[in-house]
């Protein structure tokens, strides 16, 4: 076993006994580290909705436990009552907890919910979406939907009914599979400030129209539910003139475009010549069943002869715009005299308007857990309520920050092992795409089919790319050269082609068997490195539908 340094030792002991400390000085600390199992002192939901199966487990890669969302696409609700009710209203209250998605979240929540004393008979296992909370707090994600929420939920002192009000802009969910704390810091009924991973994101006053929504104080006046819009009301500031007449010349049938009559067919131009023709280099597949696949048809390709005059087929004259196309005629816009602006309804005193000083929070009795998720693998850790700062940060410290350490160490490594794949599969389809678009140079064409049978001997197996891209350019160069300096083509310098691009064929397939031959290491490389790149694209004839 590794041995501990004596400084990291002293330091963790420090911590540890800070911690008592802190927590034996305020009577009124919640705290929850899964140590051991949730069975009997946490109660799972008995209603219905709820069938997701709650575990304690570890969290993935240590030793710490959490409790751990384990089904995808289900309901949870949980609950912890508190031995006494928990005060919001007088100094600073700390509401902190870690999660972890160790699948990712693509849709659902791991938020708390910070319940406030229910009504009377009310139990444990009846936990739902109904039960009454104060506050809820943490991340959620679907759709649109990503955010760290905060909701308060207040009582208004003239109607007596319950508001949640939502902390606006705040932050977003970290787009990882990390272990995150996130921290909810109320300070003296004032403010709120939202920490991640003990960094500040958001702050924002409780009494501040600008910071929730809707504001927890409701505006003094608001418009008159009875007043309505006369019916001569008229809201248009422009209108149509009424005077206005459509010119006579003005044809709205003209059609955009017309041929163009003065254009004439170029000098030289193949009437007679297929714009394609069946590439003459294709072969009908020895597996072809003229019964199961229907009549073979070769696959067709650019008319040389086309490229070489004006154009081929039937010739057309172009279209160009008309001049006489105007449209659609309308009639010009002028100001609306009867204008009167646009209709508000009036004002009157708004019947739940309120003052106070500072927000009325219910306290908190329980706190419970309760989500939809499209996702398992959510955990839960190291719950807390505290009244002072430096408890939640001494936690931070002891119990999340460590995982996170060795998480983002082991993430990063993957990351950089990923991405030395993706590179070089990426690397290798965009050399495949560019040889492929040197198969298709028209001058190659008789060569087509064997450059193409080298290039997907390569796709089949990527270490031999560089082979391949040698081979080919061989090929390119070599007709190249002989079509700029070699005169007249015969015969005899096309079957001197054929046999280079055979040869290129067949120096990738004696590379392929030396691979084979040096060892299982090297061909498993390739399979993994050919699970990235572009598949084989086949160039062979098309099947006929019977």
């Amino acid at each position: 076993m590794k041995a501990v340094p004596f400084g990291l030792a002293a330091a963790l002991l420090v911590l540890c006994v800070s911690i008592v400390q802190l927590r034996a000085s305020d009577d009124e600390i919640f705290y929850e580290s899964f140590d051991e199992s949730f069975e009997g002192r946490w109660i799972v939901s008995e209603k219905d909705d709820y069938q997701g199966v709650w575990k304690h487990s570890k969290s993935e890669g240590h030793d710490d436990y959490g409790l751990l969302v384990s089904e995808k696409a289900r309901k949870y609700a949980i609950v912890k009552e508190l031995d006494e009710p928990v005060s919001l209203k007088d100094g600073t209250v700390v509401l902190q907890f870690e999660t972890r998605l160790q699948n990712g979240l693509e849709c659902g929540g791991a938020y708390l919910k910070y319940l406030r004393p229910q009504d009377v008979g009310w139990k444990a296992k009846e936990f739902n979406n109904e039960s009454p909370y104060s506050i809820m707090f943490g991340p959620d994600k679907c759709g649109a939907t990503n955010k760290v929420h905060f909701i308060l939920k207040h009582k208004n002192p003239k109607t007596g009914e319950y508001v949640e009000h939502h902390l606006k802009n705040p932050p977003s969910v970290p787009a990882d599979k990390l272990s995150h704390v996130y921290t909810a810091i109320l300070e003296s009924g004032d403010d709120v400030r939202i920490l991640i991973d003990g960094s500040e994101k958001k702050k924002g006053s409780f009494l501040s129209e600008d910071d929730f929504e809707p504001p927890l104080i409701p505006a003094k006046t608001i418009p008159d539910p009875d007043d309505k819009k006369p019916e001569d009301w008229d809201e248009r500031a422009k209108i149509p003139d009424p005077d206005a007449v459509k010119p006579d010349d003005w044809d709205e049938d003209a059609p955009v475009e017309i041929e163009d009559v003065e254009a004439e067919k170029p000098e030289g131009w193949l009437d007679d010549e297929p714009e394609e023709i069946d590439d003459p280099e294709a072969t009908k597949p020895e597996d072809w069943d003229d019964e199961e696949d229907g009549e073979w048809e070769a696959p067709k390709i650019d008319n040389p002869k086309c490229e070489a005059g004006p154009g081929c087929g039937e010739w057309k004259r172009p279209m160009k715009r008309n001049p006489a196309y105007k449209g659609k005629w309308h009639a010009p816009e002028i100001d609306n005299p009867n204008y009167k602006g646009i209709w508000k309804p009036r004002q009157i005193p708004n019947p739940s308007y309120f003052e106070i000083g500072k927000p009325d929070f219910e306290p908190v009795a329980a706190i419970g857990i309760e989500i939809w998720t499209m996702q398992d693998g959510i955990l839960f850790d190291n719950i807390l309520i505290a009244k002072d700062e430096k408890i939640a940060s001494a936690y931070r410290d002891a119990k999340w920050k460590p995982k996170f350490e060795v998480e983002k160490e082991k993430a990063k490594a993957e990351e950089a092992a990923a991405a030395g794949s993706d590179g070089l599969a990426e690397y290798q389809k965009k050399v495949f795409d560019v040889l492929y678009k040197i198969a298709d140079i028209p001058f190659l064409s008789q060569y087509k089919s064997k450059i193409l049978d080298v290039i997907e001997k390569g796709e089949k197996q990527p270490n031999l790319t560089i082979g391949i891209i040698v081979s080919v350019l061989v090929v390119f160069f070599t007709i190249l050269l002989r079509i700029v300096f070699g005169g007249k083509k015969t015969k005899q310098p096309a079957k001197k082609e054929e046999t280079s691009a055979a040869a290129a064929a067949e120096s990738s397939n004696d590379q392929s068997g030396s691979g084979e031959k040096e060892g299982g290491e090297e061909k498993e490389e390739a399979g993994a490195g050919a699970g990235a790149a572009a598949p084989p694209r086949r160039r062979s004839g098309a099947r006929r539908d019977n």
